[in-house]
């Protein structure tokens, strides 16, 4: 539908971030300002006063730009073929780039500073916000480069996003998808909206036919996504190898203040495990009475019950009713995000695709998803409350510079909710055809959320080892190589089609390095969580709450060590597989 008809209380209210279009415009010219605050204090950081004064005013104007460009790209998102919502994002995005600038003296100059002045400044009460500044100041002593080359490398940032700008502009507005046939020779209109639907369909020939025009319309397009990606990944090397890191691996991980172990033990604790997947997909295929398993097979759910479809408001009460072992604050919190408006909820033409959640201090957190009525769709918004309410807890529970929580303690809060869900409705279900339907729907969950997205982190760490060691890459090669890890993954049972080694050029999250793995560590840090809950163990809901509301003022691995989990350890992960196991052998 059109976005004018959409029902207002379907639609998001960006008012905190702007109020609108002239609200932002306003506020936005108004940045411009502190390029000449910030060029006044050039030259002088080694007066505490100034000091002082530069961080005040980082703060206050990282806050102001952090609301803005959320009402920028939330409005873009409403309809990604509007040119005005574009021309401001484009114009914050040029402020941003000249404010960087102006700014990008200022940690090569306290970067000079001892390391002993640097921990008197943490410990100097007039300086109790920042502490978090000067610790990362020392952390990343190592990779700050000279400070006339800080500011050329401020003002690649906007161009250098251009990468995933392409892949973004081409894949939700450009790329236009043929229609598609179902087993009875019927038509369908399709669009990335509807493929998680038709994919999830008992008409296999649909399922194949939506499966081969979705991938095989990228590889349509493969020349220009794979130059783009290629490019993404040299970015993502030369920007490791200037700022003296081991690789972009180390850049991506290490910045973010995780550990590189966490990231290999996943890899081979998932390798370990993969017998698990392949019996999971044996189970599917013995169900359907399949003599071949193919590719497109995977998504269709086993159905013991009649399809359910489900209206916006009955999946809020799903998931009222699944979060309560939170407790009733948290349950509160759901009736908040609906009756202030923080979700979007119908697709329209234009709208961005899938789902996500965002935010900014002084606002209230949004969710955009594109809600159809089927179960993914209620779990998929219990996920993006997840993200929403950790949100809204970490910006009300600090300081705005200890607000911001890492990305790979994001995931963390989706899944618990996910996974309160499918365990409350497997819990309720009246017989064993209910409960293999929840489990299959809850074991599609884990297949795509620990195996799949690290078969991806697998990808793009090879991706980036590949130039790192003076490999050429191309895009046969990123395809082979995609296909490699498809059969290693889905195993000799499982049939793939030729148009499986284009997927990986629709994933948009390759886009930001080194992020689909802290899907995998989320779910298995989630599966750790709620069974603990579950269980009644003491203490354990009041460690996740706390754990929602700690920010950033702990490193990710330390901050899930206090939630009660311990990446390091390999047991961490064994628990969780054989949780899983026992979980299958009830399907």
């Amino acid at each position: 539908m059109k976005r004018s008809a959409v029902p207002q209380k379907y639609k998001w209210n960006l008012s905190e971030f702007a109020k609108d279009d002239e609200d932002f415009k306003n506020r936005t010219t108004n940045l411009l300002k502190y390029i000449e605050i910030f060029k006044n204090f050039e030259g002088k950081l080694s007066d505490e006063k100034n000091l002082l004064k530069v961080l005040e005013y980082s703060s206050e104007y990282a806050k102001e730009m952090i609301l803005l460009f959320n009402y920028a790209q939330r409005k873009l998102d409403e309809n990604l073929n509007d040119s005005k919502s574009m021309e401001n994002l484009n114009y914050i995005s040029q402020i941003e780039n000249k404010v960087s600038v102006a700014m990008s003296f200022i940690t090569p100059e306290v970067s000079k500073f001892s390391n002993q002045k640097l921990n008197n400044l943490m410990n100097n009460p007039e300086f109790c916000n920042f502490k978090l500044f000067f610790k990362d100041i020392i952390k990343e002593k190592p990779h700050v480069l000279p400070k006339s080359e800080e500011k050329l490398l401020s003002g690649m940032g906007d161009f250098l996003s251009g990468f995933s700008d392409n892949y973004d502009a081409f894949s939700d507005a450009d790329l236009k998808f043929n229609d598609v046939i179902d087993g009875n020779g019927k038509k369908h209109e399709y669009s990335q909206a509807l493929f998680n639907k038709f994919m999830r369909s008992s008409d296999r020939i649909l399922r194949k036919n939506v499966f081969a025009e979705q991938n095989g319309a990228y590889g349509r397009y493969m020349n220009f996504l794979a130059n783009n990606y290629i490019s993404e990944v040299k970015a993502n090397c030369y920007f490791a190898k200037i700022r003296n890191y081991q690789n972009a691996l180390s850049h991506a991980i290490e910045s973010e203040d995780a550990k590189i172990g966490v990231y290999n033990t996943l890899i081979q604790s998932v390798h370990k495990n993969l017998k698990l997947l392949y019996k999971y997909f044996e189970k599917k295929k013995k169900s359907f009475g399949y003599d071949k398993f193919y590719i497109y097979d995977q998504f269709a759910p086993i159905k013991n019950t009649a399809k359910k479809n489900y209206t916006f408001e009955q999946a809020i009460s799903i998931i009222k009713k699944a979060v309560q072992p939170l407790g009733e604050e948290y349950v509160s919190l759901i009736d908040k995000a609906v009756d202030e408006k923080w979700i979007d909820v119908l697709p329209n033409e234009g709208k961005a695709s899938g789902a996500y959640s965002a935010g900014a201090y002084g606002a209230h957190p949004v969710v955009l998803i594109n809600f159809t009525g089927d179960f993914l769709s209620v779990t998929t918004l219990a996920h993006e409350l997840g993200h929403a309410i950790h949100s809204y807890y970490s910006n009300s529970n600090n300081i705005f510079e200890e607000s911001d929580y890492v990305i790979f303690v994001a995931e963390v809060a989706s899944t618990v909710n996910e996974m309160l869900v499918r365990l409350m409705l497997l819990k309720e279900c009246k017989n064993q055809g209910q409960a293999s339907e929840i489990i299959d729907e809850l074991f599609s969950d884990v297949k795509s959320t620990i195996f799949r997205q690290t078969m991806f982190a697998e990808f793009e760490q090879w991706a980036h080892q590949q130039y790192e060691q003076n490999q050429p890459l191309s895009k046969d090669k990123l395809c082979q190589k995609y296909l490699e890890l498809n059969k290693l993954y889905f195993g000799k049972g499982v049939l793939l089609t030729k148009e499986t080694q284009y997927e990986w050029a629709r994933i948009p999250h390759f886009y930001r390095a080194f992020y689909v793995y802290k899907y995998a560590t989320g779910l298995i840090s989630a599966l750790n969580i709620v069974s603990r809950i579950l269980k009644g163990e003491e203490g354990a809901k009041e460690k996740y709450i706390n754990f929602l509301k700690s920010g950033c003022k702990k490193g990710p691995v330390e901050l899930l060590q206090d939630a009660g989990v311990d990446l390091e350890k390999q047991t961490t992960f064994d628990e969780v597989f054989k949780f899983l196991e026992d979980l299958l052998k009830q399907m």
